[in-house]
């Protein structure tokens, strides 16, 4: 059985409401009908061009945002149907990684108090000490030291902070995480580090990603399989290899060509 099955997920946004708060006439259809498996230790890479609706779909999954019509499956639950205490318990095995790294850190928080977040929230730990050791655990497994626990976020480069959104993101060991566009906002050389750490934390933890993207090469190194959006479909999904060297459509086609190729 997958992790996630997605069947007919729909968001319309009525009256000209994006997601960005912007107008238009008539409805947008930020995603369109949109059926999906997703595999247990698997990385599906969603790939498309902004505004094709990567994110909002991520978010929809999560239920960051309710869906207009359609159903999320998580381990055979019902997660649309899911009340706000089981929703909680839920929400421990489902995680987000955010685009942007100098947003995505309360800048009034130590980096302590950022990644214990969520374990005072979900498991009520009273225990400092035992905070503080999980806390270093995980800063290890993102590589990064203990001796960073008790600065803010704005002394740390994009990387960094990017690296301690992760380590956040594990806290709790969840199984299943999106990683929204999480090495677009960092260069190059940089948001390579990232995808090699999110390979291992995948070996290592026996995660299951959402890898979402605009950079084919990124998602194309990651990634299992791949699922391309454009206007809120998903117009094709397949292996990796049979997506990047057999691609049937032709948005995939162009997303292939117009994307030079990146050392990762």
């Amino acid at each position: 059985m997958p992790v996630l099955e997605i069947r007919n997920l729909t968001k319309i946004y009525p009256h000209g409401e994006s997601l960005l708060g912007g107008k238009s006439h008539g409805e947008v259809r930020a995603v369109d009908d949109v059926s999906l498996d997703i595999h247990a230790g698997e990385t599906l890479g969603l790939v498309g061009e902004s505004g094709s609706g990567k994110s909002t779909l991520g978010r929809l999954l999560l239920r960051l945002i309710e869906p207009t019509s359609g159903s999320i499956g998580f381990e055979g639950r019902d997660l649309l149907a899911a009340g706000p205490g089981e929703m909680r318990r839920l929400r421990r095995d489902m995680q987000i990684i955010f685009q942007d790294p100098f947003a995505s850190l309360d800048p009034r928080f130590r980096i302590e108090d950022i990644i214990a977040e969520p374990l005072l929230i979900h498991e009520n730990r009273s225990s400092k000490t035992g905070i503080r050791s999980r806390v270093g655990e995980l800063l290890r497994a993102v590589g990064l030291d203990e001796s960073i626990l008790l600065r803010f976020p704005h002394e740390f480069s994009g990387g960094q902070r990017q690296r301690i959104g992760i380590a956040r993101a594990l806290a709790l060991r969840p199984k299943f995480i999106v990683a929204d566009e999480p090495v677009s906002a960092l260069d190059v050389s940089v948001g390579a580090q990232i995808v090699n750490l999110l390979a291992q934390l995948q070996r290592d933890f026996g995660l299951t990603y959402l890898f979402i993207s605009h950079s084919m090469p990124v998602v194309r190194y990651l990634s299992t399989r791949i699922a391309v959006m454009y206007r809120g479909k998903i117009v094709e999904v397949g292996e990796t290899a049979q997506i990047t060297e057999r691609p049937h459509h032709p948005y995939t086609r162009s997303l292939l060509e117009a994307t030079p190729e990146v050392s990762v």
